[in-house]
């Protein structure tokens, strides 16, 4: 476990940025918490400041993971987010998407977000950027780019794409094997 360099700190809050914008430093400039970003192999991990000082005392080989994985990098360097951030990403999201719950099966078996299933979005949300996908009661069900803005999503069909799905809490059970190691 060690600290990500500054090349790999701007990748991933690049990322992160994407989703939630300036409210990146809510996850850092906590003053009564503080958390850090750890690299243990190729997986991004937040962990508390006071957690992560004990681990130091475990070895490489002998950590298997700390604090809450965010997501890994790949072998070209990019990351990629993992749906155990989604916690994080709901509370800070800057953009979010609601789904009705006829919609919420196809979404958590991996579909992406049609306009027949949009509840309600938020406003001016720009084409590509990250948004939060959401049950009409307000439970996080997953994260995705938007394919539209909203405005052209208002005037799309009932089969349209509104976003596409980058990850949804249906990863648990469909991933469980690979998700973690």
């Amino acid at each position: 476990m060690r600290p990500l360099t500054e090349e790999e700190t701007k990748v991933v809050f690049e990322k992160l940025a994407n989703y939630i914008g300036r409210n990146i430093s809510f996850l850092i400039d906590n003053p009564s918490n503080p958390h850090v970003f750890r690299l243990q192999k190729d997986r991004v991990y937040y962990v508390s400041e006071h957690i992560a000082k004990f681990a130091t005392s475990v070895s490489r080989q002998q950590l298997m993971s700390l604090g809450t994985c965010f997501g890994k990098f790949t072998k070209t360097g990019k990351f990629r987010l993992h749906i155990t951030a989604l916690p994080y990403m709901a509370q800070y999201a800057k953009f979010k998407v609601w789904i009705k719950q006829n919609g919420e099966m196809p979404f958590l078996y991996g579909n992406h977000v049609l306009k027949a299933h949009i509840g309600r979005m938020s406003e001016d949300i720009p084409e590509h950027a990250g948004v939060v996908v959401l049950s009409m009661h307000d439970v996080p069900l997953g994260f995705g780019v938007s394919a539209k803005t909203t405005n052209e999503a208002r005037n799309l069909q009932p089969t349209g794409i509104v976003a596409f799905r980058q990850g949804d809490i249906g990863e648990y059970l469909r991933e469980e094997d690979t998700l973690f190691t």
